[in-house]
């Protein structure tokens, strides 16, 4: 997830409104919302086309019969976690073959998670049930269903002894504004890989997965403070599985034809308008900004990795950053990475959300003690391109045999990169004492 330096069109399809699902609330309730930028989206053919075709068109409206027959609040929370969570399996079981496919769209394919979640949330802000739902309730019915739907809560290790665990996160699909059909090669990973058993050098090693949203407020807070837990999602989700696992990696979409290693992150956000076309140019937002530092760096063993032959896509340790030096006022790029004392405006993962996700997660682990003892850091797949020929937002189609084979060459690429890292890890590992509970 690369910052570069195009502005997103202007233009965004507008959808109409649907009429509240139930009868008129009492006074004391809030209005419904209006469908966010992201959800109007939903209106054009390509969404619409990726949802009937992996039959993830039925979601929302299932969705919205069981909110329907909500008699409180509490009967709401349960149908919007059991729910949600039932789409994260879903679409984690297509992906990894299970059950069926529900039309003739890849099973690889990450889009129909993202576009039915967006149903979902678009039916929680028009629901007007006859209880009443205040503005408070909305907001955590909201930050609930993106928990559920996105992996966060379903991050589980087995107990047995000499299971190795590694936590992997992906992204959304974004500058959906250039092209609606776009597909996030990290998101398909993150499906394609949730749950699933890797062999090491040190044994078996599980794969737990989560996917993050392409939005700036909820990285510095958003919905999460519905809950009062501080921080944004990266750190509620990570906060408590850092300390019990053994390698983890952030991973998003990143230069075209190759992967990269993220050597250096930086606190700093350029700009980059996110899925809501809101922009946020300033000093990464974190908790105690004092004791904040300009840059974090990967404790992934990235020489083995990009040593490694793990698939077609060359691998690079990449360390250049941006930085104003010490004393000075201009940014410079540094190759070798930053300088001391100087102030960060762009890690190796440039300054948008797949810095700030690399930023947060290693800061995270250094605060919590662990950066001498838990591998983990950001890595970034190539981008993923649709066939020659295809290349027409307009025009073209949403899926080609060339877009399948690059997904799915990604997809076994980052698998391989974390069994190389799990592998020149474990010694590592093992030798720390640490336990994980």
């Amino acid at each position: 997830m690369i910052y570069i330096r195009v502005r997103l069109g202007a233009g965004v399809l507008g959808l109409a409104l649907v009429g509240g699902l139930a009868a008129a609330p009492t006074a004391s309730a809030a209005a419904a919302a209006p469908a966010t930028v992201e959800e109007q989206r939903l209106g054009q053919a390509a969404p619409q086309e990726i949802l009937r075709r992996s039959g993830f068109d039925t979601v929302a409206p299932e969705f919205a019969r069981a909110l329907e027959r909500a008699g409180s609040f509490g009967q709401a929370e349960r149908v919007v976690v059991r729910q949600g969570a039932r789409l994260w399996q879903r679409a984690v079981d297509r992906a990894q073959g299970r059950g069926p496919a529900g039309g003739d769209l890849s099973r690889d394919d990450d889009r129909p998670l993202y576009w039915a979640r967006l149903g979902m949330t678009r039916e929680v802000r028009q629901w007007q049930p006859e209880f009443g739902l205040t503005d408070v309730q909305r907001t955590r019915l909201l930050a609930e269903l993106e928990e559920n739907s996105r992996g966060e809560n379903t991050i589980r290790y087995p107990r047995a002894k000499g299971v190795k665990r590694i936590l992997l996160t992906g992204f959304d699909p974004f500058t959906l504004d250039r092209d609606v059909r776009i597909s996030n090669p990290s998101g398909a990973t993150a499906l394609a890989l949730d749950g699933t058993t890797i062999q090491t050098a040190d044994g078996p090693a599980r794969i737990e997965t989560a996917v993050f949203p392409v939005r700036w407020q909820d990285f510095a807070g958003g919905t999460s403070q519905a809950f009062g837990s501080g921080g944004g999602t990266v750190e509620r989700a990570l906060r408590r599985q850092l300390p019990r696992v053994d390698l983890f990696t952030t991973v998003s979409q990143g230069r075209v034809g190759r992967f990269d290693v993220e050597r250096t992150n930086g606190a700093w956000r350029g700009g980059f308008p996110d899925n809501e076309n809101v922009s946020r140019t300033e000093t990464i937002p974190v908790t105690d900004p004092a004791s904040q530092p300009q840059w974090t760096s990967t404790t992934l063993p990235y020489a083995r990795i990009v040593a490694a032959a793990t698939g077609r896509f060359p691998v690079y340790d990449h360390t250049s950053v941006t930085e104003i030096p010490a004393g000075g006022t201009a940014a410079v790029v540094r190759p070798d990475g930053p300088t001391p004392g100087s102030t960060a405006r762009a890690g190796g993962g440039g300054d948008y959300l797949s810095n700030e996700i690399a930023y947060r997660a290693t800061l995270l682990r250094d605060r919590l003690g662990l950066h001498d003892s838990l591998p983990g850091g950001h890595v970034h797949t190539p981008v993923l391109q649709f066939g020659t020929g295809n290349t027409d937002p307009a025009t073209g189609t949403v899926t080609d045999p060339e877009f399948v084979r690059n997904r799915l060459d990604i997809i076994a690429q980052v698998r391989a990169i974390v069994t190389v890292a799990a592998d020149a890890s474990a010694s590592v590992v093992s030798g720390t004492g640490r336990t994980r509970g």
